[in-house]
């Protein structure tokens, strides 16, 4: 049988009532990304994303993102790299210092929105990240898109990394995530998404968004929290999966 772990971002509202809507998605899904400060995320989301996460045996990672709530981090930042960093850190360690008072051991980090983007496209900003990280906070894997720069610079620094993928996102040619502006680039159909998932599980051949085949595996799978249908869709795909022979790890 073969296992695939599911990765959601949660832990991006503001309310008790937003983490209570998370915690339903819980029980699907292998680990969570939690909101830190950055783009999102209070001292109210963080305790209670932590505490759901513990109730669930979901694993808790950070999830920091441009200093920018009031675009939820979904636009590049000009800002001094040495700034960028300072706040990255800053986001990693406040969400280790909630988790510690809920007793929750952090086991990763994932990047959020632009910031996310931005390091998979700048070999650079990529090795000055995951450096950072293997430094201050050695214990944490980074989930990062496959085939891409933080993949890359993980290895060079011996960082443990799992290697994400998306169920309903298409991808380019050289193996890259197209553009939300290219028309199709979204999956909206769930049996595509399910066909998507099986094959970058498997490490079958799928095709691209230019109708070119490709074939590689990944380690996770990412589940878009931020859907209104989410707890329904990982629902579903959670039975699939198991319909299928995988099971989520």
């Amino acid at each position: 049988m073969h296992t695939i772990d599911i990765n959601c971002d949660l832990g991006e509202g503001e309310t008790a009532e937003d983490c209570a809507r998370d915690a339903r998605i819980m029980p699907f899904i292998s680990r969570c990304n939690i909101a830190c400060g950055g783009h999102a995320g209070n001292t109210t989301t963080m305790a209670l994303s932590l505490q759901n996460a513990r109730k669930f045996g979901v694993a808790a990672g950070a999830h920091p993102g441009y200093p920018d709530r009031e675009h939820f981090g979904r636009r590049s930042l000009a800002l001094p790299r040495e700034q960028l960093l300072t706040s990255v850190r800053e986001q990693i360690a406040t969400l280790q210092k909630h988790a510690a008072q809920a007793q929750v051991t952090l086991t990763h980090v994932k990047l959020h929105g632009a910031l996310y983007n931005d390091a998979e496209a700048d070999d650079g900003l990529a090795d000055d990240l995951v450096r950072l990280i293997a430094e201050e906070f050695p214990d944490l894997r980074i989930l990062a898109l496959a085939n891409a720069a933080m993949e890359r610079a993980a290895k060079k620094y011996r960082q443990p990394v799992l290697r994400e993928g998306f169920m309903d996102r298409r991808y380019l040619n050289d193996h890259q995530l197209s553009p939300r502006t290219m028309e199709g680039a979204v999956i909206h159909e769930f049996e595509q998404c399910l066909a998507q998932v099986m094959a970058l599980t498997a490490g079958t051949p799928f095709p691209s968004i230019e109708d070119r085949t490709l074939q590689f595996s990944v380690d996770s799978i990412c589940l878009h929290g931020d859907n209104p249908r989410a707890e329904s869709i990982a629902r579903e795909l959670q039975q699939a999966l198991l319909h299928a022979g995988v099971r989520t790890c």
